[in-house]
């Protein structure tokens, strides 16, 4: 299916509460859930749920959502995720993804990663002059308007990958790390991760610079953004 068409589909706001609710959750999503979230019949969000499949912007697939195995657990249910693709509309349409590749492996072939560094630090710093991101709120408000999808993770279960898959969007609750469900430069990353994940730390890096409250560090997770951001230790202190 086209771009324009597969971001069509989000017109219906029902299907849009509903895929807005997958993507939220990060994680695995049954049926009844997302019925129940959307306020709606789990026959009608079936039925939408599969039009977002087919139209490319979710994943399904199955699973048992008891928990457990073998006898007495129950069928496998169908179970809903954000598709792994990427969707982009403009007319006439761009390819910025095949110039983004291009510029990724000639800086890599020239050995230009310190360059590339500095350059996408400037820029984070330049984002940063007219918003303040001198705490994680602040930070996660500019994150969220650049693609990141930031939530929060309580550290207390910083290691529990359940839990960060469980987050809060952030805005709720006093979670102390901040992490990025998506990665905006995913596409060309996947081609080239020690040049644009060390990009990406400079970027963050740029937009706390000067601030004492958020310190920025990689620590990669599949599926999520390698670049985390928290509370600095002066902060703390």
């Amino acid at each position: 299916m086209e771009d324009i068409e597969a971001v069509a589909l989000l017109q219906d706001p029902v299907r849009r509460r509903l895929y807005e609710f997958v993507v939220g959750r990060g994680r695995e999503v049954g049926r009844n859930e997302a019925a129940e979230a959307a306020g709606v019949g789990r026959t009608l969000a079936a039925f939408h749920l599969d039009k977002l499949v087919d139209g490319g912007l979710l994943e399904a697939g199955s699973r048992r959502l008891s928990g457990r195995s073998g006898p007495g657990a129950g069928r496998p249910a169908k179970v809903y995720r954000r598709s792994a693709g990427e969707r982009a509309v403009s007319l006439p349409a761009r390819d910025y993804r095949t110039v983004a590749g291009v510029l990724a492996e000639a800086a890599e072939r020239a050995g230009l990663d310190e360059e590339v560094r500095e350059a996408a630090r400037r820029e984070g710093v330049a984002l940063a002059a007219g918003a303040p991101c001198g705490d994680l709120d602040g930070l996660a408000a500019v994150l969220e308007e650049r693609g990141y999808e930031p939530v929060r993770e309580d550290t207390e279960h910083a290691d529990d990958a359940e839990h960060a898959q469980d987050a809060e969007r952030v805005g709720g609750g006093g979670g102390a790390v901040l992490r990025m469900r998506n990665c905006p430069f995913h596409a060309v990353a996947e081609r080239f991760p020690p040049l644009v994940c060390g990009m990406n730390l400079a970027l963050l890096e740029g937009l706390v610079e000067g601030a004492d409250g958020v310190r920025v560090r990689m620590d990669p997770r599949p599926g999520w953004c390698c670049v985390v951001a928290e509370p600095s230790k002066n902060n703390e202190d």
